[in-house]
This record gives C-alpha cells, sequence and structure tokens, in this order.
C-alpha cells in the first residue's frame, strides 16, 4: 500500500466555518425579535393551566366545607419550584389565593422573570366563576 503525503482532502477552511457562523448569528438576532410575542404566548400558558387547576381545587374545597380557603397546601395545590430560585426551577410563575371568603376566592399568577425584557412582569387572575383574565400584559 503506497501513503500518498502530498493528497489534498477537499474540507471546509476555518475561515469558511466562521463566516457561516457569523451569517447564522445575524439572522438569529434578526428573527428573534419577532419570536419574542410567541415566547410569552407559549409561557402564559402556564398561568391559565394552573389558575384553571386551582379553580377546580378550590371549587372542590368548598364543596366540603361550604367555604374557599386561601391556603394552597389546604386545597391541595403543590406550587412547582420556580425559576428563580436555583437550577432545579421549572415554573415561571407564582400562584397564589389573593382573597378568600366564604362564598368567593381570588387568585393570581405571576411572573417571575420578565419574558421580553421591558421590565414589566406578566400577572393572572382567576375568581370562583372561573374568569381568567390578564391584569397586566408583558
Amino acid at each position: 500500500m503506497k501513503v500518498r503525503l502530498n493528497h489534498k482532502l477537499n474540507a471546509y477552511t476555518l475561515t469558511e466555518i466562521l463566516i457561516v457562523l457569523v451569517i447564522i448569528g445575524i439572522l438569529i438576532l434578526l428573527a428573534l425579535p419577532n419570536l419574542m410575542p410567541l415566547i410569552t404566548k407559549a409561557k402564559t400558558t402556564e398561568a391559565k393551566l394552573q389558575l384553571e387547576h386551582l379553580a377546580k381545587l378550590e371549587q372542590s374545597y368548598f364543596y366540603e366545607h361550604s367555604k374557599y380557603s386561601n391556603d394552597l397546601s389546604e386545597i391541595g395545590f403543590i406550587q412547582e419550584k420556580l425559576t428563580s430560585d436555583g437550577r432545579d426551577g421549572k415554573a415561571n410563575y407564582k400562584i397564589e389565593v389573593t382573597a378568600a371568603s366564604n362564598n368567593t376566592f381570588t387568585a393570581k399568577a405571576t411572573a417571575v422573570a420578565d419574558f421580553d425584557g421591558d421590565g414589566t412582569y406578566n400577572v393572572w387572575q382567576i375568581d370562583q366563576e372561573k374568569n381568567l383574565k390578564e391584569i397586566t400584559a408583558d
């Protein structure tokens, strides 16, 4: 078997690869502002689902005790670890019951992160009638 030392292989140079990476980076920077509303909308789904789950738990608690509770653990709601708490956190919203009485309750979900970087934190609210509304848009 003959060894060919002067044989050239067809390959990309380091300069060509770096140019392609720079072009991809520029395209991402151009597309990211257009995708931010979609990312925010996807994250707000978490708040809606958690508040609807909380409303069902409150309703079950009301059927048993004829009143609503402002204690999340009493109704069986477990708050997922927040992303602001460290590496293990997955939840983007802090859930809390803001008011509870014999006939009514309100709960809110407050974002722990500013999704689009404008300084406004997203807030959602639900009541005993399952009226879900966005209090502060992000």
